[in-house]
């Protein structure tokens, strides 16, 4: 018989949660957790760089990526959060929690914060990593964006971004970086890219699938409001067709075990 783990918490997290961390800077909020769980068996952590592009921009990274290849986590690297549900090593595997720490699109000399463009690059970013992590998610599985919630970040609206790819907010909690020994965040991109950056109003805001729909599927929206509308039109639209009992898209081949 095997023994199950002890359970060890941090914050929001535990040892028995199949954990997905997503846009790591240096690699040390994962290292954080692995350890305070003393193992990192139930973890994948990433970066969108390749493992020498990663070494050069967030040389602290390597202490880091010594303790999780210890602890048993699997590091991916070039891992784009806009299709991370096609890599070939996440493709069938599923997670109880998706994190993604303090999402950026970039710094660029001729843009600010509060410019329209690196706004809208921002939004572009959240939402293609809610599309992916909405196919990834086990049941009742959560995904935590932690996020500057003062201006011009709140303008980044990121409920109205989940929403549009299904997902709702479940709760929003206060951010603490002392509550994580040994992280710090990264500013990433270009420019002074191994620096940190002011940590004013943070919140950590947990999302999830609703209640009744762990299979979301995708043609849902547009024809069940244009049939909707058409009811109250006294309008009949015979001619679109989406049934509820429609899976999203077959597997091929067997999940991965995390085993």
């Amino acid at each position: 018989m095997t023994r199950r783990k002890k359970l060890r918490w941090i914050k929001h997290y535990n040892n028995r949660q199949k954990i997905l961390l997503v846009g790591e800077g240096d690699f040390s909020f994962s290292s954080c957790l692995a350890n305070a769980f003393g193992s990192a068996t139930n973890m994948v952590a990433t970066c969108l760089h390749s493992e020498d592009v990663q070494i050069t921009k967030h040389w602290t990274s390597i202490p880091h990526l010594k303790l999780l290849e210890r602890k048993g986590c699997t590091v991916l690297h070039e891992v784009d959060v806009h299709d991370m549900n096609h890599h070939p090593t996440l493709y069938y595997m599923k997670f109880d929690v998706i994190i993604f720490n303090f999402p950026h699109a970039g710094h660029y000399d001729h843009l600010c914060e509060r410019d329209d463009e690196l706004i809208e690059m921002h939004k572009a970013l959240i939402e293609g990593f809610f599309k992916s992590t909405r196919k990834m998610l086990n049941e009742n599985g959560e995904v935590h964006v932690t996020n500057r919630d003062d201006f011009p970040y709140n303008r980044w609206k990121l409920k109205k971004l989940a929403r549009k790819s299904g997902l709702i907010l479940k709760e929003k909690v206060e951010f603490k970086k002392q509550d994580f020994p040994g992280y710090h965040n990264k500013r990433g991109g270009e420019i002074n890219c191994n620096k940190t950056f002011p940590l004013n109003e943070c919140y950590t805001f947990k999302f999830s699938l609703p209640e009744k729909s762990a299979e979301i599927y995708d043609c849902v929206s547009d024809i069940q409001i244009m049939k909707l509308e058409a009811v109250f039109q006294g309008v009949h639209l015979n001619n679109y067709h989406c049934s509820s009992n429609q899976p999203m898209r077959p597997l091929r081949g067997k999940p991965t075990s995390w085993e």
